[in-house]
């Protein structure tokens, strides 16, 4: 089983000068530019967003130096925003060897100490390559509980074998929860440390809540169809649905036109990462319909803004049930529209959001899970 054993040598624990050098982070995900310019109306997902909590934090501690990757957006390379210095790679609309050379030349301007990157994709087996040949440290984030099972091993075959060699030479894993920690040692051997996704918790602001909310993008494993499902059930209750493409698919414009069908339901292409907590502010329930996932960044900004979860099958280590953030229906689509029912009574609603909001505080600030990192890092470095 490939290890993770970061004890921290005793000449470095007595020693402070070790801890006092900067130590400099790169960050990779290149559809995170929209995130930190939300004035870029482009596709991003959760990966996305938790890399970017985390460098934009990391940046604010001066022992720290964060860089981070992010596709060519048209914007200039090199430009800092909230202290993380942004590389640019890949051009999307360039072919695959182009985006292999000009992200192998960022991760090359970079000049960090430790790659840190989130979902399994081409560009893993090549920074792990890049750490290899340049004496770095790599390390990985999973992103899905797909990454961890086996699903993309036997879904992708060469890529997935690539990935397995990517994970098994990295300095450290991380993976979002017990249950993807325990699949990965299942599947491929490898031990990683569970550390919670973190997100910034201002204050809660109080705001009338008239609807029942849905947001993601138009992946197949996220069965948004579900949601338009649950609207028809339930005429009398208003719907608000924000799905964003990335790439206009067939299939992502005929579930715009089935959801301009349903009266009560209001559907919304893209709102800017800046503006999205307003929509879970005012949400009676939020609602996640995936088959699959890791423990989804949407979950994290619906406790934080109090607001109670019916999930159609994704529960981590049963949080939900065990915390009581909200219901899940285990795949049983009964259940799943009787249990929204239950949330939508006033006081179950006000519970189940006062028990999520108490559960983020407790595992989920971005403040406490930066210095998890910071830990880590010091040890995979001066190890």
């Amino acid at each position: 089983m490939a290890g993770h054993s970061l004890g921290l040598p005793g000449d470095c624990q007595m020693n402070n000068e070790c801890l006092k050098k900067t130590i400099k982070i790169c960050y990779i995900a290149p559809k995170a530019y929209p995130v930190f310019n939300p004035s870029v109306g482009e596709y991003f997902g959760g990966a996305n967003v938790d890399l970017y909590y985390l460098a934009t934090e990391m940046a604010k501690d001066g022992r720290f130096e964060s860089s981070f990757i992010v596709a060519d957006y048209g914007q200039p390379d090199g430009v800092i925003i909230e202290g993380v210095k942004l590389v640019k790679a890949l051009d999307f609309s360039k072919g695959a060897l182009s985006g292999m050379i000009r992200t192998w030349q960022a991760l090359k301007r970079a000049d960090a100490d430790i790659y840190l990157m989130k979902c399994a994709g081409a560009g893993v087996p090549l920074t792990a390559l890049f750490c290899r040949m340049h004496s770095k440290i790599f390390a990985y984030r999973t992103a899905h509980r797909f990454e961890c099972d086996g699903t993309y091993l036997r879904n992708k075959f060469l890529l997935g074998l690539a990935f397995a060699w990517s994970l098994r030479r990295a300095g450290i894993v991380f993976t979002q929860n017990q249950s993807d920690t325990e699949n990965l040692s299942a599947t491929m051997g490898i031990s990683s440390i569970v550390i919670p996704n973190g997100h910034r918790l201002p204050a809660i602001e109080q705001k009338p809540r008239d609807a029942i909310l849905w947001v993601g993008r138009d992946a197949d494993f996220k069965k948004p169809r579900r949601f338009l499902d649950l609207a028809k059930e339930n005429p009398e209750d208003k719907f608000i649905m924000v799905c964003q493409t990335a790439d206009n698919s067939p299939a992502y414009r005929d579930l715009v036109a089935e959801a301009g069908k349903i009266p009560n339901l209001q559907f919304i292409r893209h709102v800017p990462f800046n503006q999205i907590d307003e929509y879970f502010r005012r949400a009676k329930v939020f609602v996640n319909t995936s088959d699959a996932e890791g423990f989804p960044n949407t979950f994290i900004q619906a406790c934080k803004c109090a607001t109670p979860i019916l999930s159609y099958n994704v529960n981590p280590d049963d949080f939900l049930g065990k915390y009581r953030c909200g219901l899940c229906a285990a795949g049983d689509r009964d259940s799943f529209i009787r249990m929204l029912k239950e949330l939508l009574i006033p006081e179950n609603g006000k519970n189940y959001g006062e028990n999520s909001r108490r559960f983020v505080e407790q595992n989920n600030d971005i403040v406490k899970i930066a210095e998890q990192y910071k830990e880590l890092f010091r040890k995979l470095l001066y190890r």
